[in-house]
């Protein structure tokens, strides 16, 4: 990049010359507009996929985060699309300033760098309950606002997380968790096993209300806002992939992360108090404006349903997390997130022998990880 760098700034390293000359043709215009100061941009953070992200000082002492997109097609118009829709609905997301979705570039409001994961993380360690406890009701105060939101309900607001976006993702686990990380070819029983498997989690995620979903509402994607500063905890970011999915994705994600595990009583209490917003919001069917009236829906009537059903939801989103990671390691060169499997295999099991109609899928598990059945497992 041609941009000088300060001494304190670390250099910003580019894929090639052409991206780094790009991105500094479409900076030059917003320096004097937004007070920016290039010399100062520098790695602020990236994830799974080919995003990444910079942070840039201004003239006045703030930062701002500059997005790098340079994936063909890129998720730029779907993010500046779902941003707006969660601003409206009351959520505290990162403003963008300006964005070029042709290129993959914007830039936008920095809400800073403490994430939900560090922090609870802390909050574990050194047992500090209350402290997790006012986060995760945040959290889910939050999610509640996004999933009662009228504009975000409307037809065509967002895309459906239907039974063929459910195989798709299901299908991750087997093209490279099964097949490329374990070097395994089912046979016609085990195809057998997950075919049964895959349509029983199908089933259950189609028999749930559906509702705007994040997909990825998980600790590392929330962020906690500095004390003073404008807006709720917490800051929402990575919301691109929005869909209406099941009831249960979101709150799931949250209480099973892939960096964080839970004793099963503070999972219990925090989809309790989940359950209880939910139905108070209407979003099992009831009319929120006639509190006599009474849920519609047999998961409100049942925290027990409930909560299968929110395992049975997870579970499906771990088991498209494992394929992902392997994928990562295999396709994408980034071998660090298979560190993370033993916790997805201990989730799976979990779930997969509490319920007897799951054993097909704990019959493959323990083909691929026997370890997991014979010695048992803990999430921590």
């Amino acid at each position: 990049m041609t941009t000088a760098s300060a001494p304190h700034a670390p250099p910003v390293p580019w894929p090639d010359a052409d991206r780094a000359a790009r991105f500094d043709r479409w900076l030059a215009p917003l320096v004097a507009r937004h007070g920016l100061r290039p010399e100062t941009l520098a790695p602020a953070s990236s994830d799974a996929g080919f995003r990444r992200y910079l942070r840039i000082t201004t003239s006045d002492g703030r930062t701002r985060i500059v997005m790098d997109d340079p994936a063909q097609p890129n998720q730029l118009a779907p993010f500046v699309q779902v941003g707006a829709l969660m601003a409206g609905c009351g959520l505290h997301v990162p403003a963008v300033l300006a964005h070029d979705a042709a290129l993959g570039f914007a830039l936008m409001e920095d809400l800073g760098s403490q994430s939900y994961l560090d922090t609870l993380l802390r909050a574990q360690r050194e047992e500090d309950l209350p402290a997790a406890n006012a986060l995760m009701r945040d959290a889910t105060a939050a999610l509640l606002r996004w999933q009662a939101c009228p504009a975000a309900r409307a037809e065509g607001a967002l895309p459906t997380f239907d039974e063929a976006f459910v195989r798709r993702e299901l299908q991750i686990f087997v093209d490279w968790c099964v097949q490329a990380h374990h070097g395994k070819q089912w046979d016609e029983k085990q195809r057998g096993y997950w075919d049964r498997t895959v349509t029983l989690l199908a089933a259950n995620i189609a028999a749930q209300p559906r509702v705007p979903m994040h997909r990825d509402y998980m600790p590392r994607n929330l962020l906690v806002v500095p004390a003073g500063a404008e807006g709720a905890n917490p800051g929402v970011i990575d919301f691109q992939d929005a869909v209406m999915g099941p009831i249960t994705y979101d709150i799931a994600s949250l209480l099973r992360d892939a960096f964080i595990s839970w004793d099963e009583a503070e999972e219990l209490d925090w989809a309790v108090r989940y359950w209880e917003g939910a139905r108070k919001a209407g979003l099992f069917g009831r009319d929120p404006a006639d509190p006599t009236g009474e849920d519609p829906h047999e998961m409100a009537l049942d925290f027990g349903l409930f909560w299968r059903r929110l395992e049975w939801t997870v579970l499906q989103r771990q088991l498209k997390i494992l394929g992902i990671f392997c994928r990562l390691k295999h396709r994408d060169g980034k071998p660090q997130y298979v560190e993370d499997l033993p916790r997805f295999y201990a989730y799976v099991v979990k779930t997969a022998t509490r319920y007897v109609e799951l054993s097909p899928l704990l019959r493959l598990i323990e083909d691929l990880q026997p370890q997991f059945l014979q010695t048992g497992f803990t999430l921590r």
